[in-house]
Formats: structure tokens, C-alpha cells, sequence
């Protein structure tokens, strides 16, 4: 059972669900437990754009579901979500989550394909300990509603990192390692494309290339440049007619 004082403390949080980041001086992590312990999933956090990405009748061509290294390429990067191209990445996710986020913020939108990176925050732990076979579970689960769904699939592999700033001493390289293998093996066997963003990223130790992020895991403007090279040739071939705008 909550403990009351918890429950108390939380409701001082409910005005914060409404946004999508906290107020400033508001601690991250409590708002980010806090929105947990009413919305697991954040099926909130992009109700609003939702609502109003489908009342514009605008198209989506693909939708780019993930965490934080997904949000941030909006936010450092935001000439490469021109028309069509939506981003519904949510900070500190993980897996479990975004399953719970796939109906209301892919299927929902209707888009043509799906881009779906996830498993850092797992391998971290943040919503509690994770094996590999429970992510694998995540991603098989999301695979299976999109493709029920008719939506393309594109898989892409974890970032490389030598270590993570809010779990210090985590060994982080040989279950990111691990875990992209079988993601490789898993998007041959469900007919998925695998996007494989380590050899433009990884400094050939497992951890991100000097200048390419700016915490060990999370990418500058120049990581994600880099990871644009890796999937823009894939959005041309399955975008062919795609608008510039």
C-alpha cells in the first residue's frame, strides 16, 4: 500500500502533467516519478499534439517512438521532422512504456512505418530491474501491433554508451552489445529493417565518439547529423515522393 504522505506529495503534482517538461525549479526526477505514478505509460504527455496533429487531417508518414535520445533529436534537430515525419520520444522510457504509448501515439496517427528505439533506460533500470528477455517481449509486442496495424517497421539499435550518468557503475557496454545483436537478428526474422546507427556513433570501445554526445549517451546536433546519415536513405526509398516542406 502508498504510503499517504507519498500520495499527498504526488497530488501536488498534478497541474505538471499537463506539460511536457517541468516548470523551472522543479526537480526532473520527482516530476518524472510522480507523472509515473498516475500515468505509467504518459499516455498524456502528447495527448494535446495528438488531438491536434489529427483535427489538421496533416499526413504522417512515420512516427519516431523512443526516449530521450528520440525527444532530443527534435530538440537539436528540427529540420528533420519536416512534413510527415513525427517524433513522440518521451525522456527517461522504457520499454514497458512505450508499449503502453504504441495505440494512442502510432496506430492512432496512422502512420505509413515506425521507428522504434528503446532498451537504454531498460538496461538502466528506471521504471525497475529489467531483463533482456523483458525487453525483447516489448519490442516483439510493439512489432506485432504495428504490423496488425499495416505500419512498416524500422528497428533501431541502442546507442553506444560506456556508462550512464544516473546510474553510476552500471556496466553498460556488454548488454547494450547484447542486446542489439538480438535486436538484429529479431528485425531479419519479423521482416523488419534494422537501423544500425553504431558505426556511426560507436568510437570502437562501445562508448559514443568524442563530440557526439554530450553526456556519454545523449547526442549533440553533431550525433544526430551523423545518425541522419543512416536513415535518410532509408526514408528515400520508402518515401520516395516525400514533400520538402
Amino acid at each position: 500500500m502508498m504510503n499517504r504522505r507519498y500520495l499527498l506529495k504526488s497530488a501536488l503534482f498534478l497541474p505538471l502533467l499537463a506539460a511536457k517538461r517541468p516548470p523551472a525549479g522543479v526537480d526532473w526526477n520527482a516530476w518524472f516519478r510522480d507523472w509515473l505514478l498516475h500515468d505509467f505509460g504518459m499516455i498524456g504527455y502528447y495527448a494535446s499534439d495528438n488531438a491536434k496533429l489529427l483535427a489538421s487531417g496533416a499526413r504522417v508518414d512515420i512516427v519516431f517512438m523512443g526516449d530521450s535520445i528520440t525527444e532530443g533529436w527534435m530538440d537539436k534537430r528540427p529540420a528533420f521532422f519536416r512534413g510527415g515525419r513525427v517524433n513522440r520520444g518521451i525522456g527517461g522510457q522504457t520499454s514497458s512504456q512505450m508499449l503502453l504509448r504504441m495505440m494512442s501515439d502510432v496506430v492512432d496517427l496512422k502512420p505509413r512505418a515506425v521507428h522504434i528505439m528503446a532498451g537504454t533506460n531498460d538496461i538502466a533500470g528506471n521504471t525497475g530491474p529489467m531483463t533482456p528477455q523483458m525487453t525483447q517481449e516489448n519490442l516483439r509486442a510493439m512489432v506485432d501491433i504495428a504490423r496488425r496495424h499495416s505500419i512498416t517497421v524500422l528497428i533501431a539499435s541502442i546507442p553506444p554508451a560506456a556508462g550512464f550518468p544516473w546510474t553510476p557503475g552500471l556496466e553498460t557496454r556488454r548488454p547494450i552489445a547484447a542486446m542489439n545483436a538480438w535486436i538484429k537478428q529479431f528485425a531479419s526474422q519479423s521482416r523488419s529493417t534494422f537501423i544500425d546507427y553504431w558505426p556511426v556513433l560507436d568510437d570502437g570501445t562501445g562508448a559514443m565518439k568524442a563530440g557526439l554526445a554530450s553526456d556519454g549517451v545523449h547526442p549533440t546536433a553533431a550525433g544526430y547529423a551523423a545518425m541522419e546519415q543512416v536513415i535518410e536513405p532509408v526514408l528515400h526509398r520508402l518515401f520516395p515522393k516525400e514533400r520538402r516542406s
